[in-house]
């Protein structure tokens, strides 16, 4: 793959070919897919600003969360298949979704790696739909020794509940301690990584400076540990690009992530290397590209038991302008920053 030296300054900004014209070939996917992420739904008990699939707690139709007929057929399609190795769980709140715990069950029988986006404030919430408390999360993710991606925005109470709202930030670190409880970011075998975003428009911090304040900060306010901290761009999409639009932000925003645009990022970038699917099965190069609808070229009849992954390997992946939020300054990425 080439980089073309063009600026393309001409182009106007979120048209969708700017980013494409980057490149003198399509940016392509690996030749190996060992990751498959599965949004299991946008049901959620927040609504946090920056999200970029709108979930909330009020999407509860069908359309919006996998049934359990679908459930069923993706994890058969990730165990018949020996190359999917990494099964990424994400929402919503994945465990608001009743089919979750069977499939992590099912994932961990079978030796798979499995991974959840864990909101940690779902730990201490209530389904005022059906009554359903969360408190049994850690001890479950625990015994299926699930690796735990949390949103923790911030270690200051200001930036989460602006983000999040109000409450969120107690919430938060109480999800967290009890994910200390069982053994998260202490026992070796149970990885606990947060996640930070930008509480406004602007890139992220270095990410490992940025990991520094975030351990010293959780450990002598509340005596939380982590593992990793990993930093990602906020997408010009979706929620977070109705409030850029709202607040007039959303042109020099589009010019700060062109601006740092960075190729280093391009290699890692996380649609090279997994396939995203759908609460439907249906299947994108990214979680972001999902959100906004964006099909990859021949996969848009197409659902993920259709096709084997070696026939994913080395597709066309469909870009837009939002894609510079993944490779603008160190990049961003499922598993944080890039270069």
């Amino acid at each position: 793959m080439l980089l073309s030296p063009m600026t393309t300054l001409d182009l106007p900004i979120l048209n969708g070919t700017r980013f494409r014209a980057r490149f003198e070939t399509e940016l392509r996917a690996a030749p190996v897919i060992s990751t498959l992420q599965i949004n299991i739904g946008s049901i959620c008990n927040l609504a946090c600003r920056h999200c970029h699939i709108e979930s909330s707690p009020a999407r509860t139709a069908p359309e919006d969360n996998m049934d359990v007929p679908t459930a069923r057929r993706i994890v058969e399609w990730a165990l018949r298949h020996e190359s999917i190795r990494t099964v990424d769980i994400t929402g919503g709140s994945p465990e608001m979704n009743p089919s979750f715990r069977w499939m992590v069950r099912e994932l961990h029988a079978a030796g798979r790696h499995v991974m959840d986006r864990c909101n940690p404030t779902i730990i201490d919430a209530v389904d005022h739909r059906t009554s359903e408390r969360f408190d049994w999360v850690p001890e479950f993710l625990a015994a299926h020794r699930v690796e735990v991606v949390a949103s923790m925005p911030c270690y200051l109470r200001e930036n989460v509940e602006r983000q999040r709202g109000k409450g969120s930030y107690d919430a938060s670190v109480e999800g967290l301690r009890k994910l200390n409880a069982v053994g998260y970011g202490i026992d070796r075998s149970l990885r606990l990584n947060l996640v930070y975003n930008p509480s406004g428009a602007s890139l992220p911090p270095p990410q490992e400076s940025l990991e520094i304040d975030f351990k010293r900060e959780l450990k002598e306010r509340f005596g939380l540990v982590f593992n990793e901290l990993w930093t990602i761009t906020n997408m010009p999409i979706a929620r977070w690009r109705h409030e850029l639009e709202r607040t007039g932000q959303l042109g020099p925003y589009m010019s700060t992530l062109i601006d740092a645009y960075n190729p280093a990022t391009v290699d890692g970038l996380m649609c090279r290397h997994q396939i995203s699917v759908d609460p439907q099965g249906r299947m994108y190069d990214c979680d972001f590209n999902q959100a906004i609808g964006l099909r990859a070229p021949g996969l848009e009849n197409r659902f993920v038991w259709d096709l084997a992954p070696a026939q994913l390997a080395s597709r066309i992946i469909a870009t837009g302008d939002h894609c510079y939020g993944c490779t603008a300054g160190a990049g961003s990425s499922c598993g944080g920053a890039l270069a």
